[in-house]
């Protein structure tokens, strides 16, 4: 009787054991779902990094950096972000709207893979250019091309980017540079939505394997269709407006999304852009949205933009 009572505690103790076990490892991925079983990637994300997007000179022929590396170029990104702009022909205009500091200028921190760009494919880290492309993108009215020191006319608002004329960004697939690199994912079991803080872009992701929109139906932002592979959620888009200039796009653009996550705080993002006008071949980066506890901030271009009736009053009264 006494042996059968010690076998029992015995057992009871092991059993106590495991459970405390099981309580002390931390979640991984697979237990990280949504009720009805999808992997849960709900939440605000941010994909600040100061990985550059294509692979800069001074790296030519090498992929990845080693920590210590990674870490010099993570602690000084700002001071040479700071200095490219100050050299681009734009410092006075900069420096008198008080942005260039680390108050409003986030860098965030290198990709895990310590990659020296975020284009993975090409091995290079180069966009793979037609030569339509290239002078495209080369002439196309963007801010990027601003800050560079090419020159964007003023006969219109149609000849400004569209950053300027609060009509899209991108910053999902390619972060910006200084900051509203914010990204809020909601969920439920037949739709994502995809909500950007930089114009408050919403894009809604149907996952019900319906159709795109007939190809006469363009938008800004595309027609999303998402579905899931395993634990990642894919997400194709097409119907592009041609003038969205997607880094030379044409109408012809199709982007591919994947979203996959990686522990509590991190989803890996992955993005292939196809278009046979601009690119030669397909071309893929890859990025980390890491959990942010700040919340999105209001995004109200619109409202008060006296900065394109400032710009074209300006060349107006610059060409009398």
């Amino acid at each position: 009787m006494n042996g059968t009572r010690e076998l029992k505690r015995q057992r009871c103790f092991v059993d106590s054991v495991i459970v405390l076990v099981v309580l002390a490892v931390p979640l991984t991925a697979s237990a990280q779902r949504k009720p009805w079983g999808d992997p849960d990637l709900q939440g605000v994300w941010t994909n600040q990094t100061p990985t550059p997007l294509e692979r800069p000179a001074g790296f030519q022929g090498r992929e990845f950096l080693t920590e210590e590396e990674a870490a010099e170029f993570e602690r000084t990104s700002l001071t040479r972000l700071l200095a490219g702009l100050r050299n681009s022909g734009l410092s006075e205009e900069l420096e008198l709207s008080g942005e260039l500091s680390e108050i409003w200028i986030e860098t965030g921190k290198m990709t895990p893979s310590r990659r020296t760009s975020l284009i993975v494919d090409p091995s290079d880290g180069r966009i793979p250019f037609t030569p339509v492309g290239r002078v495209r993108w080369e002439t196309a009215p963007t801010v990027q091309r601003m800050i560079a020191g090419g020159e964007v006319t003023s006969d219109g608002p149609e000849e400004r980017p569209l950053l300027e004329r609060c009509l899209s960004a991108h910053n999902l697939q390619i972060p910006s540079a200084f900051y509203l690199n914010h990204h809020q994912i909601l969920q439920t079991s037949d739709t994502v939505a995809i909500l950007s803080e930089a114009m408050h872009i919403l894009r809604v992701v149907p996952l019900d394997r319906r159709e795109h929109l007939d190809a006469s139906i363009r938008q800004w932002e595309g027609d999303a269709r998402g579905w899931w592979e395993n634990d990642t959620l894919v997400v194709e888009t097409t119907n592009f407006r041609r003038d969205k200039l997607f880094r030379g796009s044409t109408e012809r653009l199709r982007t591919v999304e994947r979203f996959t996550r990686l522990d509590d705080d991190t989803l890996r993002y992955e993005l292939t852009v196809s278009d046979p006008v601009a690119f030669e071949r397909p071309w893929t980066l890859e990025n980390a949205l890491r959990r942010s506890e700040d919340p999105l901030f209001e995004y109200a271009c619109h409202e008060g933009n006296y900065s394109m009736v400032g710009i074209l009053a300006g060349a107006r009264a610059a060409e009398q």
